[in-house]
């Protein structure tokens, strides 16, 4: 059957400004664009957009899906505005929470506090005696209580395990917060086995993808294969939730520590919307917890140059283990120091052909790692809105001598570097209007200044071509997703109002009206 779909403005997005009034689609592919009179008799049925605007599906490039599901049927703690708000917000769930469950809370941060105080292990101790787990809206960092921590094997005696850092107070005692891999001991703990396990996922899941296609998402590149006890449990979510009787794409990056494993047992996925993607690194931390590993120390920590997680010789035979398989890369790399440990490795272990690592973040970087990667097959993964959740208080993190280049999105444009964009959800808004507002406008919308590092601004058609042609680049598909064109998927992102039009803050108020998945209506708002 071949649908004819018209009525509104439809946005190729291969040229700026460049429309068609009608697109015909056959099964899941575009067979033809072009005028009204010329397709309608092609057609089988038509639909009418009645006036709606339609844009080639929009892709999150960078995401943790299930984790994005359990932020939504978790405590949210990023409404907090002190220390106190807070801790009542955790004795409020803790009333609630069976005793023989973990109190999970997600999304603090203390640069959001009026005091900037983190709360102290006391504190969440005296809430509840059993395990309470609050992560830091970086992921980077966690809070426990001594349950959680008792739970993990940590005592006053433990020391830091590599890569990661054990918190304690001045006086060298625990503060229930741990740092990178040391959240490892804790998360380890909990239990992570079984088919109501598995289910819990499954149900995140889901709640994770009607949230993304209520947002007009057609897909995901998400990572999470080692997060939730043996990659076959939340594979087998995705089996459960994703496929055809729910049209979503996802492309799914593989942890190196499940990496090797899941290439021996030759994993495959049945079902034509799940692809199995690049290896996931973790190269450094993250500028909010202050363990983004930095050529020069921080400016506000003179003793602090951030944490590698990898050793070089750790992330050169990570790199090897990946080409080994003929396989790309995807590396977390927010500092300086993190993006220089990683070219090196990268120049001297090139891609396969045919293949493009994923640069992720680059948050913090300089004229000489610009031009290098310019050189390089790869494209980077941007996070827009985290230029109005880490400013100001970056600011006095890096110093102004680093500025020039943090989050530089408009220079890696401008360089000719492929650059997709995503949330890192659940550590920034899912909704992708709320990103393209920040990688046009660089601030909050409330704020009424000029942007942070103005420089850096893009266009609405450069951040809309993130999520779109700059998604498709990551994965080499580029040939056939990310444009309204002949030969192309039929996956539509439809809006009630025109993104290029009215003032950034008018295009705020913008809302999916219908997301289209290989040529099905999977999403539509009801009026």
């Amino acid at each position: 059957m071949k649908q004819l779909w018209y009525g509104g403005t439809i946005y190729t997005m291969e040229q700026e400004n460049e429309t068609v009034e009608a697109v015909l689609v056959e099964h899941d592919k575009i067979l033809a664009t072009g005028t009204l009179d010329a397709l309608r008799a092609q057609a089988d049925e038509e639909i009418d957009l009645q006036g709606a605007i339609m844009y080639p599906g929009f892709v999150d490039s960078h995401l943790h899906m299930i984790f994005q599901g359990e932020k939504l049927l978790r405590l949210d703690l990023t409404k907090a505005k002190s220390t106190e708000e807070m801790l009542e917000m955790v004795r409020e769930a803790a009333k609630t929470t069976p005793a023989d469950q973990w109190l999970f809370g997600e999304g603090w941060n203390e640069n959001n506090f009026e005091d900037k105080r983190i709360p102290t292990k006391d504190e969440i101790d005296a809430i509840r005696k059993e395990p309470i787990l609050l992560t830091r809206v970086c992921h980077h960092v966690i809070l426990g209580n001594s349950a959680a921590l008792k739970a993990g094997g940590i005592t006053e005696e433990s020391t830091s395990p590599a890569g990661g850092e054990i918190g304690r107070t001045a006086d060298g005692q625990l503060n229930g917060l741990l740092y990178e891999l040391a959240s490892n001991l804790v998360t380890d703990a909990i239990p992570k086995e079984g088919e109501a396990y598995i289910q819990s996922l499954t149900d995140a899941l889901n709640l994770a993808v009607g949230d993304m296609l209520s947002h007009g998402l057609t897909g995901g590149h998400t990572e999470e294969m080692h997060y939730f006890g043996n990659f076959m449990n939340p594979l087998t979510a995705y089996h459960r939730v994703v496929g055809e009787k729910r049209n979503f794409r996802v492309n799914l990056l593989r942890h190196n520590v499940v990496f090797k494993e899941m290439m021996e047992e030759n994993v495959q996925f049945d079902g034509p919307f799940v692809e199995l993607g690049a290896m996931k690194i973790f190269a450094d931390g993250a500028l909010g917890g202050s363990t983004a590993a930095l050529l020069k120390p921080y400016a506000d920590q003179p003793s602090n140059n951030g944490l590698f997680i990898q050793t070089d010789q750790q992330l050169e035979e990570l790199v090897k283990l990946a080409r080994s398989y003929n396989e790309a890369i995807a590396v977390h790399m927010i500092g300086d120091a993190g993006a220089e440990q990683v070219l090196k490795v990268i120049e001297k272990y090139p891609v396969p052909n045919g293949k493009r690592d994923r640069l992720i973040h680059c948050s913090v970087l300089n004229e000489e790692l610009v031009e290098r990667i310019s050189k390089l097959p790869v494209v980077v993964d941007l996070q827009p809105a985290f230029v109005p959740s880490d400013f100001p208080w970056v600011i006095d993190r890096l110093g102004e001598d680093r500025l020039e280049f943090a989050y530089p999105w408009k220079t890696l444009i401008d360089r000719g570097i492929m650059c997709a964009a995503g949330t890192d959800a659940p550590i920034e808004d899912i909704n992708p209007v709320a990103t393209i507002y920040a990688a046009v406008e660089r601030k909050k919308p409330s704020e009424a200044h000029d942007g942070y590092l103005p420089a850096q601004k893009v266009s609405r058609f450069e951040a809309i071509q993130m999520y779109t042609i700059g998604s498709a680049q990551a994965i080499c598909k580029e040939h056939e997703r990310g444009l309204i064109k002949p030969g192309y998927v039929a996956d539509f992102s439809i809006f009630d109002r025109d993104l290029f039009a009215g003032t950034s803050e008018e295009m705020l108020g913008a809302k999916a009206v219908k997301t289209v998945v290989a040529g099905r209506i999977v999403f539509e708002r009801n009026k």
